[in-house]
């Protein structure tokens, strides 16, 4: 249980730091992140496999880089389920896609929370 409530804790602040340095995302305050970044896992665990499936020749064809636009779709139906929590238009979320992704990947390195 620590392990999840660590890695959800470090995806809200991924979200804020997000929301900070990029004009296309937005956070209203600390319950919004919270349930965006909730939101964000249960969307990435349920959809993301399906459409990393239906979209793995393009994904090949892109050695992988279209993985960036399905991260950011996912982003996406997250803005649309989640009050408080904006993300405007398609590449504005990729571009956060990318940099929650980055500053995951960083912050988890920081606390050494193992996947």
């Amino acid at each position: 249980m620590n392990k999840f409530l660590a890695r959800w804790i470090v995806s809200t602040l991924a979200l804020f730091l997000a929301a900070s340095l990029l004009k296309s995302v937005e956070v209203t305050g600390i319950s919004a992140a919270l349930l965006a970044a909730a939101v964000l896992g249960i969307v990435n665990m349920f959809l993301k496999p399906l459409a990393l499936i239906l979209t793995l020749p393009i994904n090949i064809l892109t050695l992988g880089l279209f993985t960036f636009v399905i991260n950011g779709f996912m982003l996406y139906i997250t803005s649309g389920l989640v009050p408080g929590f904006a993300v405007t238009g398609f590449w504005g979320a990729v571009a956060g896609a990318i940099v929650i992704s980055v500053f995951n990947m960083i912050l988890n390195s920081i606390f050494n929370i193992e996947k």
